[in-house]
């Protein structure tokens, strides 16, 4: 078994805390590896290479850090699959999943690229009489982040990238589940030309979380996680004085109307609710079908799918649908809520509870699981499972469907499915969720669009990526200026009076 490292000034560096946490093989249950939980001293020595290493980087051309993240893309690309079996020996999920993972992290690397377009600040010539006006963006300093384990490749470059883009330096504090990509990706961007120190590795548990909000040097943390936790940083964050957004927790609603193509849901239903053994924060955990004949029509396609999906290893290819859970401790949670759901009076229609593997007895894997008639007042509606678990609850109308993504206390995603776009227009309009999809079951948007949650699922006034990232990242400042004039009436210069 290995030790891990941090990554600090261009090195892997061990550990001196003596405090470690273990890394498994979530497909074995082995533990693999033990990943080095930073002390206060670590965190602020790496911060303080940081802020040694920003203002150069700061003066840098925004172009000039463009090539650096074009260079930055090629690597991926290059490295993919090295990075996605990395990521999936650690985290579980299947090889195309871990892939994907990376790509949708590249994206924002790639729009990224635009820093120079983005960084432009406004000019008014002429705001008075001799008066110009402009504004330019410049770099925070020192920026953190905290990264779940659920994408340890993409939130990561969701950070990272528009951070470093705008002239930033980052401290990354990665999840300690599966912390090797994200040193992989230092690396990768060293390689890519990033001077050293500007990007920072530094993994822990709270007291390294406490470090960076704690630390008067770093002046912006993004983290993505668990509610609690997004408002304890939160609020520890601001009360310190620097900019922050979290994102929490979900309980993503798709709403099945009675027209729509049951099939077309069904099939959206299995790619977003059991894809990554549910282990997303867009992951559709429940089906809200309209009227009873639409649920029983839905359920009767669902069973059969679901009884389909082939559960396993990563290694075993592309004849895997999902892999193990994360941890043992996430997989008896999940199985918790499953039996809570049974005791309140829910239905298992699927009951994945005796899954076994053969040769796999001892890993972290979750059979998939469907339950009918959940009502609001259960836990399984009520949490987020993050797990192979998809409610149904029945709506008597599209107003009580609504009612129902409008009243959980999250807001992260939802979708309606359905072929009449006077309803899919009112869904989009009234609904107070912050990413809808129509007739789309995972309404993540691409690198040049924002995304963000409501409610308890986003703390903060910025999104993630997109133009939020650019303004996120920087501070705008705004210059009026005047010159003294040494024009005489006709046109003849005075230089005398601009002695």
């Amino acid at each position: 078994m290995k030790d891990l490292t941090h990554y600090i000034n261009g090195e892997r560096v061990s550990g001196t805390s003596g405090r470690f946490s273990d890394v498994f093989n979530p497909a074995t249950g082995e533990v693999q590896s033990r990943c080095p939980l930073a002390s206060k001293e670590e965190f602020d020595q790496a911060v303080g290479i940081a802020a040694a290493a920003q203002p150069a980087w700061g003066a840098t051309n925004p172009q000039r850090r463009a090539r650096v993240m074009m260079k930055f893309v090629d690597l991926l690309n290059r490295d993919m699959d090295k990075l996605a079996e990395a990521l999936s020996s650690e985290h579980g999920k299947t090889f195309p999943d871990a892939k994907g993972d990376v790509q949708r992290g590249l994206e924002v690397v790639e729009y990224c690229i635009g820093a120079p377009q983005m960084l432009k600040g406004e000019f008014t010539d002429s705001a008075g009489p001799g008066i110009d006006m402009y504004s330019m963006r410049q770099p925070l300093g020192v920026t953190g982040g905290i990264t779940p384990f659920n994408f340890p490749a993409m939130i990561p470059m969701w950070m990272f990238a528009p951070a470093l883009a705008c002239g930033n330096a980052f401290i990354l504090k990665p999840s300690e589940r599966d912390p090797s990509v994200p040193i992989m990706l230092a690396e990768l961007m060293e390689e890519a030309g990033l001077p050293k120190g500007l990007l920072q590795v530094v993994n822990g548990d709270k007291e390294a979380v406490d470090a960076m909000l704690d630390n008067e040097t770093v002046q912006s943390i993004g983290f993505v996680g668990s509610t609690p936790i997004a408002e304890y940083i939160y609020g520890r964050g601001c009360s310190n004085g620097k900019r922050v957004q979290c994102f929490g927790g979900a309980k993503n609603h798709m709403i099945v109307m009675p027209d729509a193509d049951m099939d077309q849901a069904a099939d959206a239903l299995i790619g977003a609710g059991y894809g990554a053994a549910g282990e997303r924060c867009m992951a559709i955990s429940v089906a809200v079908p309209v009227g009873d004949e639409a649920a029983d029509k839905l359920i009767e396609k669902l069973v059969p799918r679901i009884e389909k999906l082939k559960v396993g290893p990563y290694t075993a290819g592309d004849d895997v649908d999902y892999g193990p859970v994360v941890t043992a401790a996430a997989k008896q949670n999940i199985l918790g809520l499953i039996e809570s759901g049974i005791q309140q009076g829910a239905e298992l229609v699927v009951d994945g509870r005796d899954f076994s593997l053969q040769g796999y007895e001892d890993g972290f894997f979750v059979g998939p699981h469907l339950f009918d008639r959940v009502t609001p007042d259960m836990d399984i509606y009520k949490k987020e499972i993050f797990g192979p678990v998809l409610s149904t609850v029945r709506a008597g109308s599209y107003e009580e469907a609504i009612g129902l993504a409008m009243d959980h206390e999250y807001g992260n995603g939802t979708a309606i499915f359905t072929r009449d776009g006077d309803a899919a227009r009112d869904f989009a309009n009234r609904i107070n969720v912050g990413m809808v999809g129509v007739n789309v079951p995972i309404p993540v948007p691409l690198a040049y669009h924002t995304f963000g949650g409501w409610k308890k699922s986003a703390f903060g006034d910025l999104n993630q990526h997109g133009p939020d990232a650019f303004r996120f990242y920087t501070r705008t400042k705004t210059i009026t200026s005047r010159w003294p004039s040494g024009i005489k009436e006709g046109g003849e210069f005075n230089f005398k009076a601009m002695d």
